[in-house]
């Protein structure tokens, strides 16, 4: 069963990807936060412009929410180019590709969100796309079958993936820049909030955005979804103003915690200190054992509890922390049989 959170980096629905396209940055000069990225991207653009040639293909990867699609967007602006978006799962068979391919014009940006999910064949199909800017198109089949070589006007493609390790070495090594999303400080997260507040038209007290923002994760895209939660609250139970008791009140119905955890990673950490005594233990076994899938244990929740120090990888599997026990109000004992470490909580002391 898949539980819908308020803190997930993923985007949930086309209401709310309308919402946050509004607020995203069009310009670098827009953007806040990744520096040293902006900085790499800024040279690279007026390189390419002083040339008049596209950009090199460009890799970005990190965990949900940090901007990947933002900068696809705001690259193509900066190049005065037109992006065509599309992802991974969506791009099925070679025709798929074609599609696309056929009806971009010199310069244009194709971004591929989820990039590591692309059908084998539809990866080979795009090598020569990448390289050479041609491809090789089967049509027809059987006897009937024959194929057309399809020169390609000189296009940047831009990749987007949470799972950069799942990428194969002979798509990867096709990109010409990899970036890679780290996550955001409270004070840069408290700038983002304070430009969409803006945006939003909020008025806000002292104090509120850092709240907000030292919750959000690292994660431009939670902040700006707590942001429209706290909204929505003080719309209905206060005058409209975000104050201090409001916005900790919006936070605590949602169940975030002033580290920024919610119940799922509570739940997570739990799993580990009182089924698995601590671990280690496997993931397929703690995802089976929350009812979650594999795949949102290690893209949504396990980035940011690795961040803060309450989760350990190892070849064995996964582990709590003395850090995340005193966090959970948990203990950290030796069992006597196995001198292996076992979790109790203090109240059940």
């Amino acid at each position: 069963m898949s539980i819908d959170r308020i803190i997930t980096g993923k985007s949930l629905n086309e209401k709310e990807e309308n919402f946050n396209l509004s607020l995203r940055p069009k310009t670098l000069d827009e953007c806040i936060g990744q520096e040293n990225v902006k900085e790499k991207l800024s040279i690279a653009i007026k390189a390419a412009t002083q040339r008049k040639e596209p950009l090199e293909h460009i890799l970005l990867h990190g965990p949900p929410g940090l901007g990947k699609t933002t900068l696809a967007n705001v690259v193509a602006n900066e190049m005065n180019a037109k992006i065509r978006a599309t992802s991974g799962p969506a791009l099925v068979k070679q025709g798929d590709v074609m599609g696309l391919l056929s009806n971009i014009k010199t310069g244009d940006v194709l971004f591929i969100d989820e990039i590591h999910r692309l059908n084998i064949q539809v990866e080979e199909f795009m090598y020569p796309a990448m390289e050479e800017f041609k491809v090789d198109f089967t049509v027809d089949s059987g006897l009937h079958a024959k194929t057309i070589n399809f020169p390609l006007k000189r296009f940047t493609l831009i990749g987007a993936t949470t799972r950069a390790g799942l990428l194969s070495a002979p798509l990867r090594s096709r990109f010409g820049m990899f970036y890679h999303l780290n996550f955001y400080s409270a004070k840069e997260l408290t700038e983002i909030l304070i430009r969409s507040a803006k945006l939003l038209d909020l008025t806000c007290e002292d104090g509120t955005l850092e709240l907000i923002a030292s919750r959000s994760r690292g994660t431009p895209r939670v902040a700006n979804r707590l942001l429209k939660r706290v909204r929505d609250y003080a719309q209905v139970k206060g005058s409209g103003i975000l104050s201090e008791k409001i916005v900790e009140n919006a936070l605590k119905m949602e169940q975030i915690d002033p580290l920024g955890l919610d119940k799922l990673d509570r739940d997570f950490l739990n799993a580990l200190a009182k089924v698995y005594n601590g671990g280690p233990a496997g993931i397929d076994a703690v995802a089976a054992t929350l009812g979650e899938e594999r795949d949102t244990l290690e893209d949504v929740v396990e980035p940011y509890l690795l961040q803060k120090g309450f989760l350990r990888r190892t070849k064995r599997g996964r582990e709590i922390t003395p850090h995340a026990c005193k966090h959970l109000n948990l203990k950290l004992q030796k069992t006597k049989q196995a001198n292996q470490p076992q979790l109790f909580n203090k109240n059940n002391q």
